[in-house]
């Protein structure tokens, strides 16, 4: 068979495969992709599909509520991050985001996320009891890298510095104070770099940051 006749006949077998709809796991890793490269609002729509076809998973979209956050949409992420409570209760960055969200919404400010802010026990990784307390009002930040660097050596200290480094940028971030947080933004997405899904977190703020 000539071979333009050959692909004449195979044209449509390829549009008809280009067009198939992705699945659901596969959205969920492209929304994650969006997100890493900082196209937060192409990651809802992603997060948006996958939960069309699994609705019961909405309130354990905690990503989303990441998402949310870094588009812009306070709201949303305020409204995620309540809900991913009832579902997960003893995990102290889903309180954090949640502040994060509440100082950012219409009206929001450090006095009133404080007021609300959601009540966390149990979370036993490091440091993110110090870092609870931090966001509270109720510790201080040299608690949190104290802890960090309490009886860790080698990459389980690296991790734990880059969690710190990062809630510790957060943290100034929602005070005003730019100058503490790129400081400890850079840190926790270079020095103390790691490849987890919040590491990553870090290496986008940091990029946003940059710009």
């Amino acid at each position: 068979m000539h071979l333009l006749t050959l692909l004449l006949l195979l044209a449509p077998i390829s549009i008809s495969l280009a067009q198939e709809p992705l699945s659901p796991a596969a959205l969920q890793q492209r929304g994650h992709e969006h997100f890493f490269a900082g196209k937060f609002q192409e990651a809802i729509a992603d997060y948006d599909a996958y939960l069309a076809v699994f609705p019961a998973r909405a309130p354990h979209h905690w990503q989303r509520g990441l998402a949310y956050y870094y588009a812009g949409d306070y709201d949303k992420g305020v409204a995620q991050f309540e809900s991913h409570q009832l579902v997960n209760r003893h995990d102290v960055e889903n309180a954090v985001w949640h502040f994060l969200c509440v100082v950012r919404a219409k009206d929001g400010s450090v006095e009133k996320a404080r007021k609300q802010f959601i009540p966390i026990v149990g979370d036993t990784r490091v440091p993110l009891k110090e870092a609870h307390a931090l966001f509270a009002g109720t510790g201080p930040p040299e608690a949190v890298l104290t802890a960090a660097k309490a009886n860790a050596e080698g990459e389980h200290l690296r991790n734990q510095l880059c969690y710190a480094h990062l809630y510790l940028g957060l943290y100034y971030e929602a005070l005003g104070d730019d100058k503490k947080s790129a400081t400890h933004i850079t840190l926790a997405a270079t020095t103390y770099k790691m490849d987890h899904y919040m590491g990553q977190v870090a290496q986008v703020h940091h990029k946003l940051r940059a710009k």
